[in-house]
């Protein structure tokens, strides 16, 4: 199964980030490629809802249906949306690449439908990119 998330944000920040799962039990494997950010880390999560309107607000906490801790990607111990960080070069433009093992586009672990967030630095209070999973087949 596969899962596209087409980023647009204020400023004239672009993303892209592709999804790709073999099983539907597997690991996910996620490239992003990013333009217009500024030089730095940016936190990446996946929120709880595909709401758009009012930021993280109305998108949610970050998708955690599990109740754990917020933590790394490498962690045992993570939302399931906890993605880690961007790192945008000088020139504004960030890619990033990654297998997850909790992240999933089927079952309850389900990223499909929820919004995906790039944040200024690494919290998600500033500056959101904001756009709805859409499978694709």
């Amino acid at each position: 199964m596969k899962a596209v998330c087409v980023m647009t944000g204020t400023a004239g920040v672009k993303g892209v980030v592709k999804f790709t799962q073999e099983t539907d039990n597997g690991p996910v494997n996620v490239h992003a490629e990013f333009s217009g950010l500024k030089a730095g880390k940016h936190g990446f999560h996946v929120h709880e809802f595909g709401d758009t309107t009012n930021g993280c607000i109305s998108a949610g906490a970050h998708f955690n249906p599990t109740k754990q801790e917020h933590g790394a990607p490498e962690d045992s111990i993570r939302h399931v949306g906890d993605l880690g960080n961007v790192v945008a070069g000088v020139d504004g433009n960030a890619v990033y690449n990654a297998t997850d093992k909790l992240i999933s586009l089927n079952g309850s672990h389900s990223i499909i439908g929820r919004t995906m967030v790039v944040s200024i630095g690494i919290q998600c209070r500033s500056y959101f990119i904001l756009l709805v999973l859409i499978p694709q087949h």
